[in-house]
């Protein structure tokens, strides 16, 4: 008899050079509140996903303690802020610090591509 077992993987630890990255980015001063710092960032459908670090319900919530995976809300526009860009949905803010190696990148690029077709990049 068979027996599959499925292996959910709800954390991740981060490297140094994600980390060096995150610590660059917070000391960043941004016009607006930032809900969480994003690393390792993939967007499929206009939603990010990625390894959150520093989300401001972390205390509340286990589920958005540093690097647990997570995934946003719909992307409703992006702009670069100093040396990184930053997502906003309905009622969050996120700060890539990171993209996915070799899919994250060209994931977002396709997503700035579509603001031909509504979406806001202010």
């Amino acid at each position: 008899m068979s027996h599959n077992i499925e292996v959910e993987f709800l954390f991740k630890r981060l490297t140094d050079f994600q980390l060096l990255r995150i610590v660059r980015a917070q000391k960043h001063a941004y016009v607006a509140w930032i809900t969480a710092y994003l690393s390792d960032v993939f967007i499929s459908n206009r939603v990010a996903y990625g390894v959150t670090f520093a989300h401001t319900l972390r205390d509340t919530n286990v589920r958005y303690a540093d690097g647990h995976f997570i995934r946003t809300a719909a992307i409703r526009s992006v702009c670069k802020e100093g040396r990184f860009w930053v997502v906003s949905t309905s009622d969050a803010r996120y700060v890539i610090t990171s993209f996915k190696k070799d899919v994250g990148r060209a994931s977002f690029h396709t997503l700035l591509r579509s603001s031909v077709e509504g979406f806001r990049t202010p």
